[in-house]
């Protein structure tokens, strides 16, 4: 069975706004790895290259710990409520 996808055809919904949190806290992909690992997430910089280039599904480990480290909801991250 295929795995669901938006309606668009992208793999996760938060994409953009995982690029627009990491550019605001003006972090690179590698800096963001290094403080999820350090809030004891074990998700590497190439786990955040393929959610951000939509080559990836999103857990909801993932989610959670994006939403811990920028203090951001889930719905804001899911919703596209993150502004450039």
């Amino acid at each position: 069975m295929p795995k669901p996808r938006s309606f668009s055809g992208k793999k996760n919904l938060i994409s953009r706004q995982l690029i627009t949190l990491r550019k605001q806290h003006n972090l690179s992909q590698r800096d963001l790895a290094r403080k999820l690992q350090l809030l004891g997430y074990d998700i590497d910089k190439n786990v955040i290259t393929r959610i951000e280039t939509n080559k990836r599904y999103v857990t909801d480990i993932e989610l959670k710990a994006f939403s811990t480290l920028f203090q951001v909801s889930y719905d804001a991250l899911i919703d596209n409520e993150i502004s450039d």
